[in-house]
């Protein structure tokens, strides 16, 4: 499963130290990648990553991949609070919907 999040365009891009340091606020140790194919979050202790599109260190669009076992509660509960603080919405079938 997977869950969309995103920034409204009428808000500037978050930075990628933005996104860990609120993820840090949520007790998650995260580690930053960027790959070739892509940037991504790691949160030491979960299997659900975070794809993040980054583009010069900033970011507006991300997907939350959740691990087996891990679509409701935590970590995701967490995660979305962390996004929210920073301004991030998410999106599904119905539309736009506040992750705090």
């Amino acid at each position: 499963m997977e869950t969309l999040i995103q920034l409204s365009d009428s808000k500037a891009p978050s930075t990628v130290s933005e996104i860990l340091a609120s993820l840090r606020k949520e007790h998650f140790e995260p580690r930053h990648e960027a790959k070739a194919w892509g940037d991504w979050i790691y949160l030491d202790s979960y299997s659900t990553v975070i794809s993040i599109e980054c583009n010069h260190g900033l970011s507006s669009s991300a997907t939350i991949e959740h691990g087996e076992g891990e679509e409701e509660g935590e970590p995701t509960t967490s995660i979305l609070r962390s996004f929210g603080r920073l301004g991030w919405h998410g999106i599904d079938d119905d539309g736009e919907f506040p992750l705090e």
